[in-house]
């Protein structure tokens, strides 16, 4: 131990440390110096310090010293580097945040690092930039300008937070036989076959396939989830028209809960999710019969998110259709395994937005109610 530089750290030091090391996004040499502090502070050698935070022993060294010297958070910084001084200034930085953040120039669809290092030159008295050096200030800034999300912006009005609360009470009651909700929605799946037998994988060798393959259509898969029980149906057909979609409510009136008074079905808003569909294809006194045991609750636009099984089909497609089938039967063979053995599993969703949490996360979204009728 260094008996020079001996670090004692008073409580309030100590709790820092603690919150520093708990959570928050740090750098990774900033958490090693708080580890080398609190573990000096408990008594431990340097080399003891150094193995067990995996550091060298000069920097045990250098940290208790600008600790002892200084202070902590002296202590916890980065040393003053030699080196060049910085290119950009303040100001100049802060114009090349703002060019980055405009619009490209006319004719092109994105900024580039070197449309960004011609940009700043024309607005700066520098002679040249390098790519590098815009490159390295967008990065501290965080920001990426070539690169683009595409996001579903919804609209949050009355309608969104009625429809998105109704669903999440569902979602939130206790497990009733006689009322079950049954979570709704289909998804497209390509049928593709190869054109090259794939080569096995064997020992230091990955499988190979051949990027070329061979289309064969799409089908259609129809995804039911039982919320309150580990359930799930998945149904395969050619289409998705509103005569399938009867199809399958009426499978779930008289096949899976023939037992049941009403059946809640979550789904979203599209166009052959209606009543309407059970009278297109069926005659009026079936389509009654089918509905009067059926209740519709909506997700609102643009919050598919809020329908619980689409958490089910991104498992199903993870966990079975990542790969090459190229027809109607071996597929539904597959499907028809994976479900066996989640049923089987009792496997569930486990959801954990409320509309307590929803209404503390999105207040600032719902519709202003402050003003008196």
């Amino acid at each position: 131990m260094n008996v020079r530089y001996r670090v004692e750290l008073s409580q309030v030091e100590r709790s820092e440390l603690r919150a520093l090391l708990s959570g928050g996004k740090h750098a990774s040499r900033k958490l090693k110096r708080a580890q080398i502090l609190l573990a000096a502070d408990a008594g431990a050698g340097d080399e003891e310090i150094a193995r067990s935070v995996g550091v060298s022993g000069s920097t045990v060294y250098r940290t208790k010293r600008r600790f002892v010297e200084g202070n902590l958070e002296r202590a916890l910084s980065e040393e003053p580097r030699p080196g060049a001084e910085r290119k950009l200034t303040g100001k100049e930085e802060a114009l090349l945040v703002a060019t980055a953040c405009a619009a490209p120039p006319k004719g092109r669809a994105r900024w580039t690092l070197d449309l960004l290092a011609g940009a700043l030159v024309k607005l700066t008295e520098h002679k040249s930039l390098s790519r590098e050096t815009v490159r390295r200030r967008l990065a501290e800034n965080n920001l990426k300008p070539w690169r683009r999300d595409m996001w579903c912006i919804p609209q949050v009005d009355g309608e969104y937070v009625a429809r998105m609360e109704d669903v999440l009470d569902l979602y939130a009651e206790a497990p009733d036989p006689s009322r079950p909700v049954v979570c709704f929605d289909e998804s497209p799946v390509q049928l593709i076959g190869e054109v090259r037998q794939p080569i096995p994988p064997r020992p230091g060798r990955l499988e190979r396939y051949d990027y070329e393959y061979r289309r064969n259509g799409t089908v259609n898969l129809f995804v039911l989830l039982d919320v309150h029980r580990p359930w799930r149906k998945v149904k395969l057909t050619e289409r998705r028209t509103a005569k399938d979609y009867a199809q399958c409510m009426r499978d779930l009136v008289d096949i899976h809960y023939p037992s049941a008074e009403i059946i809640r079905v979550v789904q979203d808003n599209l166009s052959t999710h209606s009543a309407g569909a059970l009278y297109q294809t069926f005659p009026p006194a079936e389509a009654r019969r089918i509905l009067r045991r059926i209740e519709f609750h909506y997700t609102p636009k643009h919050a598919s998110w809020l329908n619980m099984v689409e958490i089910e089909i991104g498992v199903l497609r993870g966990q079975c259709l990542a790969r090459r089938i190229d027809g109607c039967k071996r597929l539904r063979r597959e499907i028809s395994a994976w479900e066996r053995q989640r049923n089987a599993a009792r496997s569930r969703i486990n959801w954990m937005f409320t509309t307590e949490k929803a209404r503390a996360k999105m207040g600032r979204a719902y519709p202003n109610s402050s003003k008196e009728s």
